[in-house]
C-alpha cells in the first residue's frame, strides 16, 4: 500500500473514532473550502447566513496540503464543499471520500467547483508526461491571480448558496452584486496604477501568475524554476540570469513558501528586486481578505518597477 493511501487510511480511522457519531443540525449554511481565497468570496457572498472554514492556509502552496483527521471532520459536517478545480488542490478527493458525506460529492447540491466558466490559460495541446515537470491537464490553476476571476467564481459560488437555500437567493444575489460593485473599481485602480508598466518584463519562481499577467500587460519572460514544480540547477540559474540582463527585469515574484537562496543569488547579479508576492489571502499578515491581496500586490510592484 503506497504511503499516500496510508495516510489517508490513517486520516479516515482517526476522523471516525474522534467524530462518527456527528450529526450537523439546522441554522446556517456550513461551508468548507480548500483555500482562503475560496472562504473570503463564500463569506461575501454568503454574508451572515454561512459559516465558512478553509482546509488551508494562505501560506501554504496549495498543490501540497497535507491530510488531517480535523479536515475530515470539517468535511464531514459541512453542507457545501468549493474547490478550485483544474487539479490544483487534488488533495482534497481523498479527504471527501473519507468523510462519505453524500452532500458534498461530485454531482450533488453541495459541490461547487470554483473554476467553472474560468477562461483557461495554457491548457496543453499535446500528450504531458513528467518530464515536463507539474503540468496540469486542464490547463494552468492559477486563475484566482486574475482579481476578475472573482466574477465567476462568486457566480459559482452563488449558485450552490441557492441550491442549498433557496429562500436567502435574492440575499446572496444582492451581496454579490454590491461586491462586483467594489471589485470592478479597484480593477479599474490597479489598471491606472500599472498602465505605464504595461509592456515590462518580469521573472517569476513558479508559473503561478500567467492571469495576473495578462491582466495587466505584463511579460513573464522566465521562471526561476527550470519546470513546474522542479528545484532550479546551477546551469538554469546562470542562463536565466544572462536573459534577465538582456531583458533588463527588474522584479522577481516569489510566493512566500519558496525558497529564497537561488533568487537572492539571482538578484544579486541582475540588480532585479525579489518581491514577496502572496497568491492568497493570509499569505502575508497584511493581507487579509481578496481585495487586499491585490491592493498589497500591485502597490509594491508599481513601486519596484518605477
Amino acid at each position: 500500500m503506497s504511503r499516500i493511501k496510508l495516510k489517508l487510511l490513517w486520516v479516515f480511522c482517526t476522523a471516525f473514532l474522534a467524530f462518527g457519531g456527528y450529526t450537523y443540525g439546522a441554522g446556517k449554511i456550513n461551508v468548507v473550502t480548500t483555500t482562503t481565497d475560496l472562504a473570503d468570496l463564500v463569506k461575501v457572498v454568503g454574508g451572515d447566513r454561512v459559516e465558512v472554514v478553509s482546509l488551508s492556509r494562505g501560506s501554504q502552496d496549495p498543490h501540497f496540503v497535507e491530510p488531517k483527521p480535523s479536515m475530515v471532520i470539517q468535511l464531514k459536517k459541512a453542507d457545501m464543499l468549493v474547490k478550485m478545480g483544474m487539479d490544483l488542490d487534488m488533495w482534497v478527493d481523498g479527504l471527501i471520500a473519507a468523510a462519505r458525506n453524500k452532500k458534498i460529492i461530485y454531482g450533488e447540491k453541495g459541490y461547487v467547483d470554483a473554476s467553472v466558466n474560468i477562461e483557461r490559460l495554457e491548457v496543453p495541446k499535446e500528450k504531458i508526461d513528467g518530464s515536463m515537470g507539474d503540468i496540469h491537464i486542464y490547463g494552468n490553476p492559477h486563475y484566482q491571480t486574475d482579481p476578475a476571476s472573482a466574477k465567476p467564481m462568486t457566480k459559482n459560488i452563488l449558485e450552490g448558496l441557492c441550491r442549498i437555500s433557496n429562500k436567502d437567493c435574492n440575499y446572496f444575489k444582492h451581496n454579490r452584486q454590491e461586491y462586483l460593485k467594489k471589485l470592478d473599481e479597484k480593477i479599474g485602480t490597479w489598471t491606472t496604477m500599472l498602465a505605464k508598466f504595461k509592456g515590462s518584463n518580469i521573472v517569476t519562481y513558479h508559473n503561478s501568475w500567467p492571469y495576473f499577467a495578462k491582466r495587466f500587460g505584463l511579460n513573464v519572460i522566465e521562471h526561476i524554476e527550470p519546470k513546474p514544480g522542479i528545484p532550479p540547477s546551477a546551469a538554469h540559474l546562470s542562463s536565466l540570469i544572462k536573459v534577465m540582463k538582456e531583458k533588463k527585469v527588474k522584479v522577481i515574484l516569489v510566493e512566500p513558501y519558496f525558497p529564497l537562496k537561488g533568487c537572492q543569488m539571482v538578484a544579486r547579479e541582475t540588480g532585479a528586486k525579489i518581491l514577496i508576492f502572496p497568491p492568497s489571502v493570509g499569505g502575508v499578515k497584511e493581507v487579509q481578505d481578496f481585495l487586499e491581496l491585490f491592493d498589497y500586490n500591485i502597490n509594491q510592484l508599481a513601486k519596484a518597477l518605477e
